[in-house]
């Protein structure tokens, strides 16, 4: 059965919408510096081939694990901090928000850009993603004979 015309329901209601994930700014900051730290706490790890002197004469060749450095986007960020990055993009729009939300990713574009700069991550894919690459256009023009001068 439908609701009346004109009925006043809606007041009964005791909010509008689902609880915000992150009540304050100061408790997004704390998840995001904890995301932030994880990331450095937890390397990627490579492995790689070495030779190992063991003495003299001998050499050995081992399996190491070498860590590499993660890179912080803001996708990993939400996964940490279990929202969608429309969910963080809707903490931006929050005025109350805007400085940590702007912190985030001003601290997420310098360490990929520090990183990428002293050859810690891949220049090329983080060029591409902080929109760094050079753009070049080149035209091409062939000149078309005229009908008459074959």
């Amino acid at each position: 059965m439908a609701a009346l015309k004109g009925n006043d329901y809606y007041k009964l209601r005791s909010k509008d919408g689902r609880d915000l994930i992150f009540e304050t700014p100061e408790a997004l900051s704390n998840a995001c510096n904890e995301y932030f730290s994880w990331c450095l706490s937890n390397p990627l790890m490579e492995t790689v081939v070495q030779k190992i002197k063991i003495n003299r004469d001998e050499e050995e060749i081992r399996l190491v694990e070498v860590p590499k450095m993660r890179a912080f986007t803001i996708q990993g960020l939400c996964n940490y901090i279990d929202i969608s990055v429309k969910g963080f993009n809707l903490y931006e729009e929050r005025e109350d928000f805007i400085p940590v939300t702007t912190r985030a990713r001003q601290i997420i574009y310098n360490q990929k850009f520090e990183g990428a700069a002293s050859g810690f991550l891949n220049a090329n894919i983080i060029a591409r993603d902080l929109g760094l690459v050079d753009k070049s256009e080149s035209k091409i023009q062939v000149e078309q004979p005229l009908f008459g001068d074959e």
